[in-house]
């Protein structure tokens, strides 16, 4: 099979064949393949951490949070969960910066550990019962280690993907890496679901709990044996040979200072992004459970749906960004956000299998819009230079502050106002925000990444 090397020069397309660029590098649809399955598998692990500590919440606040008030305990619980957040903008400024000095193949693979590591060890720490205190502590710790490390994994992932595949097919392969987050998410929430119809709360609450968290382990070696078969990107082989040094070096200064229009334009992009996201995938079961007092089971199971259905939708729309554009899939999440927001919640709250199912399934159809536009779209916003570190520092930046903060702050707000559509109003305020970035974004369907020679599939295709 042919490989990309970093020394390798690029190469030319006879001009009868395709009119391209004489410097179009042309890419190998088994190593596309290959680096879009690398990157998915990690994602998907990622996820499945974050669905499985989602969906079983309200079983974790008991073991780690014991307290007379379900919740405050959903609080303490869902504040572990945010503090991970709070730690990512570090990990971004570490492992973004890194990429774009030694490679994204290496970080990537480095962050697959760590992810690994601090999840399979959620599964060991002794519960509350056992060693008090320490207990919150240790799990605490844990979650700093994912969220640092996770830090350095979507903007890798999406920057690996994008920079392998085809100028006019990258936000189809793009969309296969949330096709990896949805598919964790319902590895998670299934294992969840399952041991929640088949345990007693009392299994549950001493041993069931640690299994999603253990199997963890063998998957980060599936996940770091894929990551470690894959070269460097061809663009990042370019970037390396025109060093001087053997390795480009850009101040942090730069990635930021040097960007800071594009890094606000990306933030905006992001919120909308991981608000809706982290609203519908990770806060609304807590929501149907704990607020609305909707059968557990029921609600994982409404979700599991949800998340089959944007799997289905979701090469199909990414494919959909290559044809008409990202900025119109993109802007088409945000005006249904703000138009049907309350509706979809209000069928949601009535309560009724059907009405909680339609509500739901809406809200995943527009969160669609973002999940198949923006893993194409957001490394488009950067050239090679810096695109690792500067999309690591910003998505990371707004996810902090916004995204992994959504179920906290709105659990919050239910409790101080006593208003059960606040989820709606909050994703009406994110959607606002997402339509003004939208605006001042630019196309990049069809067109090479910034700093990157033109991309473009064998002529045979």
């Amino acid at each position: 099979m042919p490989t990309a090397t970093p020394t390798a020069p690029a190469v030319r397309l006879p001009a009868p064949a395709r009119p391209v660029s004489p410097e179009a590098t042309v890419t190998d649809p088994a190593l596309v393949r290959r680096a879009v399955k690398a990157a998915a598998l990690g994602n998907a692990m990622e996820w499945f951490d974050f669905g499985v500590y989602s969906y079983i919440a309200v079983t974790l606040g008991k073991v780690f949070f014991p307290s007379g008030n379900p919740t405050a305990q959903l609080l303490a619980t869902f504040g572990a969960f945010a503090a991970a957040f709070l730690v990512r903008p570090l990990g971004g400024m570490v492992f973004g910066p890194l990429g774009d000095r030694i490679g994204r193949q290496k970080v990537l693979a480095l962050t697959m550990i760590m992810m690994a590591a601090g999840t399979f060890a959620i599964g060991l720490i002794p519960s509350y019962a056992t060693i008090g205190v320490g207990a919150p502590v240790l799990l605490l710790a844990a979650r700093l280690v994912q969220g640092f490390s996770t830090g350095g994994e979507y903007a890798g992932a999406s920057t690996f993907i994008a920079e392998y595949a085809p100028d006019k097919r990258r936000g189809f392969f793009g969309s296969w890496l949330e096709f990896g987050t949805l598919a964790g998410y319902i590895g998670g929430a299934g294992l969840v679901t399952l041991m929640t119809a088949l345990l007693s709360t009392d299994d549950l609450l001493s041993w069931g709990w640690r299994v999603p968290f253990l199997i963890a382990g063998p998957m980060g070696v599936v996940g770091l044996y894929l990551r470690m078969r894959l070269e460097e990107t061809p663009a990042f082989a370019a970037e390396l040979e025109k060093s001087e040094a053997g390795r480009p070096k850009v101040p942090l200064r730069e990635m930021v200072t040097g960007q800071w229009r594009t890094l606000l334009l990306c933030m905006g992009l992001v919120l909308v992004f991981n608000v809706t996201d982290y609203m519908l995938l990770s806060y609304m079961p807590s929501y149907l459970t704990s607020e609305l007092e909707y059968d557990e089971t029921h609600g994982l199971l409404v979700v599991l749906g949800v998340m089959a259905l944007m799997m289905v939708v979701q090469p199909f729309a990414g494919a959909l960004t290559d044809r008409i554009g990202r900025r119109p899939v993109i802007a088409a999440g945000c005006a249904g956000f703000l138009a049907l927001s309350v509706p979809a919640l209000l069928l949601i709250r009535q309560g009724s299998l059907l009405a909680v199912a339609l509500g739901m399934g809406a809200l995943g159809l527009l969160l669609v819009c973002f999940t198949a536009a923006m893993p194409a779209a957001l490394p488009a916003l950067f050239p090679t230079r810096v695109r690792y570190g500067s999309l690591s520092i910003g998505f990371n930046v707004s996810v902090s502050l916004f995204g992994g903060t959504t179920p906290l702050v709105v659990t919050a707000l239910i409790g101080a106002t006593g208003n059960m559509m606040m989820p709606a109003y909050y994703m009406m305020a994110a959607a606002v925000i997402g339509g003004a970035a939208v605006w001042f974004m630019t196309e990049s369907a069809g067109r090479p990444l910034p700093g990157s020679a033109p991309a473009v599939e064998p002529a045979s295709r």
